[in-house]
């Protein structure tokens, strides 16, 4: 195996992780929205656009020559670094570390009506608010680990992007 194809191979296999951990992730997000209804807040949706980004740039490096490819890696891992950002000032917030934006709050998601169906749709929907973890896994809240899965992916794409 020659080092071009070396490269290819690591590039093409960074590009895949990226996509199939970014996919997953908001894959996550939405299951916990529309299945179990936690609605998400303001910081929540802000943190989703990096992964909105890195799965089609992933895709494009996948399947793009070297030089693009490189390209599409390094503006993922430019906008995973500032999602791992916004989780990590969102689980601050949560943490009582630092205030969150004033302008934060949680929603129903419905558009309801009437004052019946607005009633309905906040006995089944569970509010979130910027400042309040919906709930944590191994005490860490979703904000928490968006923080350390965008890092771990912007560090991925990164790295390979820049690496010769």
């Amino acid at each position: 195996m020659t080092l071009d194809t070396k490269a290819a191979l690591r590039i093409k296999t960074a590009a895949l992780w990226v996509a199939i951990v970014a996919a997953l992730t908001v894959g996550a997000a939405l299951v916990l929205q529309y299945v179990y209804g936690y609605v998400p807040c303001k910081l929540c949706l802000i943190e989703r656009l990096p992964y909105y980004a890195a799965i089609p740039l992933g895709l494009m490096a996948l399947f793009a020559p070297e030089r693009i490819a490189r390209l599409a890696l390094g503006l993922a891992a430019i906008g995973l670094l500032y999602g791992a950002g916004v989780g990590v000032y969102h689980a601050g917030a949560e943490w009582g570390f630092w205030p969150g934006p004033t302008d934060c709050g949680g929603g129903t998601g419905a558009n309801p009506a009437a004052v019946g169906d607005f009633m309905n749709a906040l006995k089944s929907a569970h509010v979130v608010d910027c400042s309040v973890a919906a709930f944590r896994v191994v005490g860490v809240s979703l904000a928490g680990w968006s923080a350390v899965i965008s890092f771990a992916l912007a560090s991925l794409a990164g790295t390979v992007a820049l690496r010769r």
